[in-house]
């Protein structure tokens, strides 16, 4: 068995204080206060705005990846979410993050070798090394609540140990309250995407998350589901625990590397990804509620493999029909029984024209509409941009809802697109939506 003495990770462990982790993000407000402080004398002094603006955001973006990636916990799961959306904002606020955010999709400062054995230890008994014939105690991946350890089975497979961050669930629930009461400062380093949200969704679901057991359960009936599918690979468990995890190990690249790729192969890929989305609850009775590239792997062979099912949305009846029924309708252009069915399913907050609300919809289904659609950056801003320049009392977008029950099926949706826009790819949306979206053919 080949296991190192010594450790070879760096950095420190998940901080757990619940003090000190909320210092660490007042820093975000606070840097941003002071770099505006700093930037106004600046000016005075002659240098260009334009130039002091350009430093001021690559000095933002610099301090928020620091800090939500050392943190983990709910500050870097936050930070993942922010790298989905960041095709939708505008170029001056995307570029200087983009390459940080990126980096919070699968990594992060890993937690010393001897913790990662604690955690082993304490879930798997002191003779924790009999299940193993050999493992990596430098992680292969780190991430929010756990990193991931390369071993092998006594049998000779080859097999993923993702192991929790002692604390996890605190640090966790800490976070998210935290970002919570500091939404208003730290939206402008968002560029101005739902703060509170975004973190509301994560709350609600922060038992789920922790839980290694319910992961395993998940993953498994997925696993059942797709073995054998073509175009699809979602590893075996072998053993769970609360805070381990063991399944096969998967080799492949980051969903987001084949921005680098041909056209014709990045449209394959991303048409998997997003197909994978909706086929999930049609197939598996799940949805994968995790969008971000980091759970994507494009293997040697070309399939996708699907890795992280730690936050998922259990539909044993697929995803709802009405959501398709109520698409097929704004494709069609069928104001009055698109405007009775949101009212009936809770999107509804509000007086509104029904011809009103379908002109405001209408650019959100526009891939429904064609064959063939093209997803970019230019398209996703100018739909963040449309929504942000008509938020006034009498908006649209002020008296529309989430029911709870869409709340991750919406997330997931948006978030598939905003990763479709990333990879600038031409996609055949409306044949997912017809093959796995109950409702939307009818």
């Amino acid at each position: 068995m080949s296991i190192p003495d010594t450790d070879h990770a760096t950095g420190s462990v998940l901080p757990e204080g619940t003090l000190a982790r909320s210092a660490r993000l007042l820093s975000l407000p606070l840097g941003a206060a002071a770099r505006a402080g700093v930037g106004a004398g600046r000016r005075l002094l002659g240098v260009p705005a334009e130039q002091v603006d350009a430093d001021n955001r690559a000095a933002g973006a610099e301090q928020l990846f620091a800090v939500l990636g050392e943190l983990k916990g709910g500050a870097m799961k936050f930070g993942q979410a922010l790298s989905l959306f960041e095709a939708m904002l505008p170029e001056d606020l995307a570029g200087p993050f983009r390459e940080r955010l990126r980096q919070l999709q699968d990594a992060a400062p890993p937690m010393p070798s001897s913790r990662a054995q604690a955690v082993l230890r304490s879930e798997l008994g002191t003779d924790w090394r009999r299940h193993f014939a050999q493992i990596d105690l430098r992680p292969a991946a780190a991430a929010s609540i756990g990193q991931v350890h390369r071993g092998r089975l006594v049998d000779g497979r080859e097999v993923a140990i993702k192991i929790q961050y002692p604390g996890a669930d605190v640090a966790l629930a800490s976070d998210l309250r935290q970002i919570q009461r500091l939404a208003g400062a730290i939206s402008p380093l968002s560029g101005g995407l739902d703060v509170v949200a975004l973190t509301r969704e994560f709350a609600a679901r922060i038992g789920e998350e922790v839980d290694y057991n319910l992961e395993a359960a998940s993953q498994r009936q997925v696993t059942e589901a797709l073995d054998g599918h073509p175009r699809f690979v979602v590893p075996k468990v072998h053993l769970a625990t609360r805070r381990v995890l063991v399944s096969d190990w998967v080799d492949g690249r980051k969903l987001t590397t084949v921005i680098d790729d041909p056209q014709e192969f990045r449209n394959r890929v991303a048409l998997d990804y997003v197909t994978f989305l909706f086929a999930g609850p049609k197939l598996a009775g799940i949805l994968h509620g995790d969008p971000h590239p980091g759970n994507y792997l494009v293997m040697p062979d070309g399939r996708l493999a699907v890795v992280d099912f730690g936050l998922v949305s259990r539909l044993p009846d697929g995803l709802p029909e009405p959501m398709g029924r109520l698409i097929r309708h704004a494709v069609d252009e069928n104001a009055a029984d698109m405007m009775a069915g949101l009212v009936e399913e809770g999107f509804i907050g509000g007086p509104m024209e029904a011809s009103d609300l379908l002109d405001y919809l209408a650019p959100f289904v526009e891939p429904a509409r064609v064959e063939t659609f093209s997803f970019n950056r230019a398209w996703a801003q100018d739909q963040f941009h449309r929504v942000h320049t008509s938020m006034g009392p009498e908006a649209v977008a002020t008296k529309l809802n989430i029911p709870p029950e869409y709340s991750l099926i919406y997330r997931v949706w948006m978030g598939g697109i905003a990763v479709l826009s990333q990879l600038d790819v031409q996609a055949n949306f409306a044949q997912v939506l017809r093959d796995y979206l109950p409702g939307f053919a009818e």
